[in-house]
């Protein structure tokens, strides 16, 4: 028998190919993952160049599903802007099929991401510096619960990521047919900021990390996770706000020291039944 199978099933059967891949031991000739053997300088690699580009056949499902999780592919990324933590992927997958179908480049100026098609481009800022680089989300990741995008080695080496694993960053989308009209763009633009003596594991006075653990139209739904959350935290620690701008009711674990503190959170509240936290930067 013939198995027949539709363009739009064809996509959706290959990410899925790829995504459970990630998960076999035996696809990588590695297990744990890490940078090159020896220092590279990666100051003479250069931005990706946004362009025009047809979406992928592959990677662009409507949704996929990993670990139990449902994530949903975006339309449209014209506009998107998101703060939170970046991680960084390299020697473990280098040489190997992205989720995209193009092969893994360590070397090279590229991302994962979950949900933006594939592919675009976005331009990622490191809040600690003020660095920025450009690069195409050609892949699908990270499945981390606080992790907004996983850069390639040699993105995350020229915003200073590398050093402690992870990193805050800015992760804005680029048109690519604005980009092209205008053209005029540096590499590795180094924005002035007042934020360049932030270190990794602190937080300085600039911005700050929360864990949202909720977020409720209802403010006696916010009220009860508050509750339920002081018998666990000190409560100076837990903070409720709400947007009128979006009519929403937020709860906040926080400020925290840094990224490992909200992943050691995050693990507290998952055994506490609680699975919906996220790190907010203000």
């Amino acid at each position: 028998m013939q198995l027949s199978l539709t363009k739009t099933q064809y996509s959706v059967f290959f990410i899925a190919l790829l995504l459970q891949a990630c998960s076999a031991p035996s696809r990588y000739s590695v297990h744990q993952d890490y940078g090159p053997a020896s220092p590279v300088d990666v100051s003479q690699v250069k931005n990706a160049v946004p362009k025009v580009e047809p979406r992928s056949k592959y990677g662009n499902p409507s949704s996929y599903e990993v670990r139990g999780k449902v994530y949903h592919v975006l339309k449209n990324a014209q506009g998107y802007s998101q703060k939170g933590i970046a991680s960084w992927y390299g020697k473990k997958f280098h040489g190997h099929r992205t989720s995209s179908g193009e092969v893994y480049n360590m070397y090279g100026m590229t991302a994962a991401h979950k949900t933006l098609p594939l592919p675009s481009y976005v331009r990622v800022t490191a809040l600690k510096n003020g660095k920025s680089v450009i690069v195409k989300v050609n892949d699908r990741g990270p499945f981390h619960e606080n992790r907004i995008i996983d850069l390639s080695y040699a993105a995350a080496k020229k915003l200073g990521v590398t050093a402690r694993g992870t990193g805050a960053v800015e992760v804005s989308v680029i048109d690519p047919k604005n980009f092209q009209r205008t053209a005029h763009y540096q590499p590795d633009i180094k924005r002035p900021s007042a934020l360049a003596t932030y270190q990794e594991e602190t937080t300085p006075a600039d911005f700050k990390l929360y864990l949202q653990v909720g977020a409720f139209s209802s403010k006696q739904n916010a009220y009860q996770l508050r509750k339920r959350l002081s018998g666990m935290f000190k409560a100076s620690r837990i903070h409720s706000e709400f947007s009128s701008s979006q009519n929403i009711y937020r709860v906040r674990i926080g400020p925290l020291s840094g990224v490992s503190e909200a992943d050691k959170l995050t693990t507290l509240l998952n055994n506490k039944g609680i699975s919906s936290a996220k790190i907010i930067i203000d």
